[in-house]
């Protein structure tokens, strides 16, 4: 009975490969809940669970589409903070590229940031000390997915040339891969004009961007909202919740 049972599911698996056109099988997606557990994970530090109020990382996870096994790179790392979240998920099995730009004005991030890659969660992690301009190495190819978590705005103040940044990101990702961006929200019409003052970027206009090097915009959040966000002050150490917006761009198939 066993055997016989063990044939059928064979049988079935082969049908189904086989309606699939043998391709390879994409990750399995993780229930909501399993984001919630990985977040509230005991070992993660205080520090990073003080901030969780303001960036809602479970939700966010789960909007990008992290999954395990997958290879992701962090544009704009910072000190790690969502870096490490995007390796709890990924695993053993999957990469993180934590991409930094190696300037004096990010000395103190870029050191909180060696500082986090000895803790257990970061060893499938690889830090990418390199310029917005230039994102990623060489070997960073067919990536599943590519983040920039609340670094876009970094990228502009700093100067960099975002459409060469933006194409990098479309040439390392796999086609089908998708590139998420989230920052916080300017107000209309404001275009890149507070990125470096109040560390935020008009939704609109990063999409322009964003479209120009290839991509298709496919989703964007509403869960991030600040309603009571003004829009006119800085964005961090305001103790509000600021506004944000995250769109969910995708590299065409073909």
């Amino acid at each position: 009975m066993f055997c016989l049972c063990r044939v059928r599911w064979v049988c079935c698996a082969l049908v189904l490969m086989a309606l699939a056109g043998c391709a390879t099988p994409k990750p399995p997606a993780l229930p909501e809940r399993e984001y919630f557990w990985i977040v509230h994970s005991r070992d993660r530090i205080d520090a990073d669970r003080a901030r969780d109020q303001f960036f809602q990382p479970d939700t966010l996870l789960l909007f990008q589409g992290v999954l395990p096994g997958t290879q992701i790179a962090d544009i704009g790392a910072g000190d790690g903070y969502f870096t490490e979240l995007l390796a709890r998920v990924t695993g053993p099995t999957g990469r993180v590229y934590a991409q930094s730009p190696k300037s004096h004005a990010d000395y103190r991030t870029e050191r909180q940031l060696k500082e986090r890659m000895s803790r257990p969660a970061m060893s499938n992690v690889v830090l990418v000390l390199r310029a917005f301009d230039s994102p990623l190495p060489a070997d960073a190819r067919n990536l599943d997915l590519v983040v920039a978590n609340y670094s876009y705005h970094a990228a502009v103040a700093l100067g960099a040339d975002r459409a060469r940044m933006n194409r990098a990101v479309f040439d390392a990702l796999t086609p089908g891969g998708s590139y998420v961006v989230t920052d916080y929200s300017a107000r209309q019409g404001r275009g890149f004009s507070d990125a470096a003052r109040l560390f935020r970027v008009e939704e609109a206009a990063v999409a322009r961007e964003v479209l120009a090097a290839g991509f298709k915009l496919v989703e964007k959040a509403g869960f991030l909202q600040g309603r009571d966000d003004p829009l006119t002050v800085p964005a961090r150490g305001t103790g509000i919740r600021p506004d944000a917006f995250s769109l969910k761009f995708v590299k065409p198939e073909k």
